[in-house]
């Protein structure tokens, strides 16, 4: 029961929206952002949950998660562009490239910290947790890969404001 305990709290986090009011589509399409839309974007693709064992009065898990949508990929592209004086044509590339990907596969970006640090690893053979990607039919969907970074890079910090040096970070990428 444990086990897919992650993938119910992910699946709710992301299926609440008593957080987060503002509707989000998944359809692609061409988008208009500016360097100033990605926190906001960040915000809407972001959830973030918690659960607590009472019978231990301790909280068992912390976890936040930004689904790399098609929109949060368009402004994802046009912050870094800016942070980085990118050319048009380099950010065009870009831009191409990580919506094609979003057309193949679905990625999170997640972070989290547990009781225990072994058990909250993921990637690792002794997690405590399973991730599965569940649909609103109720399809479950292994991942395709879990990759744990171990040291978060800057640029990570700074686009992923949940990263911090209490939770461990993952990619996770799904069969779209």
């Amino acid at each position: 029961m444990r086990h897919a305990f992650l993938a119910t709290l992910l699946m709710a986090a992301f299926a609440s929206s008593s957080c987060k009011p503002q509707p989000i589509t998944m359809q692609p399409g061409a988008r208009t952002f500016t360097p100033d839309s990605y926190p906001s974007i960040w915000e809407a693709w972001t959830r973030d949950e918690e659960s607590f064992a009472w019978k231990e009065l301790a909280h068992e898990i912390f976890v936040s998660a930004t689904f790399e949508s098609w929109e949060f990929r368009w402004a994802y592209v046009v912050r870094y562009a800016f942070d980085y004086s990118l050319e048009p044509e380099a950010r065009d590339e870009m831009l191409q490239a990580s919506l094609a990907s979003s057309r193949q596969e679905h990625r999170f970006f997640v972070t989290l910290s547990g009781m225990d640090f072994k058990e909250s690893n993921l990637a690792g053979k002794t997690s405590a947790w399973r991730v599965l990607l569940v649909d609103p039919e109720g399809n479950q969907t292994v991942p395709l890969l879990i990759e744990r970074v171990r040291r978060p890079t800057a640029v990570d910090r700074v686009y992923f404001p949940q990263v911090s040096p209490y939770r461990q970070t993952f990619r996770l990428t799904f069969p779209a």
